[in-house]
């Protein structure tokens, strides 16, 4: 049973090379996911250093916004998962919940579709981080790399500001900054 819900799951997520194992009726044997390992370097059990230079972008927390057509509804199910509601006027038609360090915002008739949120300047419990990459250093950063954000940040402004752009898939990719710029804080 553990292999064929394991079998069923890699298939589903695209992790068996061939559609034809996903279809045959033997068991699939082992499937070794090496790609959830880290990377490591060649002779080293060490991770891999990035090969591109550059330090990791600092994104801030992040949650999933889920567009959804009833609230109540909505939050009544993921507080059976134990969640719990941290901010936000569900009256105004959104919430936001969390379960540990897992959050998810819940918005009835803001978004097209879900989105996934970065909010530079907050860490997990929005408190605002003393050092962090401003939502417009961010945007310059993706624009260098080829991706256009729209709507864009104006970026001769500071403090809050947001900007998005859309995965290879259509997924909505929001990075919301609700904080001062670094170094405007006193």
């Amino acid at each position: 049973m553990n292999r064929t819900v394991t079998s069923v799951f890699a298939c589903t997520l695209g992790l068996v090379g061939s559609l034809g194992a996903c279809a045959s009726s033997e068991p699939a044997g082992d499937i070794h996911l090496s790609y959830m390992q880290p990377a490591t370097a060649p002779g080293s059990s060490a991770p891999a250093a990035p090969t591109n230079g550059d330090t990791p972008m600092k994104l801030g927390n992040f949650s999933i916004s889920l567009a959804v057509k009833d609230i109540a509804a909505s939050r009544a199910f993921y507080e059976k998962l134990g969640f719990k509601a941290v901010s936000g006027d569900q009256s105004k038609g959104w919430i936001v919940l969390k379960n540990e360090q897992t959050k998810i915002g819940l918005f009835q008739g803001m978004f097209p579709k879900n989105t996934l949120t970065f909010n530079p300047g907050w860490d997990s419990d929005k408190a605002t981080l003393s050092d962090f990459m401003d939502v417009r250093e961010i945007q310059k950063a993706l624009k260098a790399q080829g991706l256009n954000p729209e709507p864009a940040a104006d970026e001769s402004t500071s403090g809050p500001a947001f900007f998005m752009i859309m995965d290879p898939d259509g997924n909505p990719v929001l990075f919301d900054q609700h904080v001062p710029s670094p170094g405007s804080r006193k």
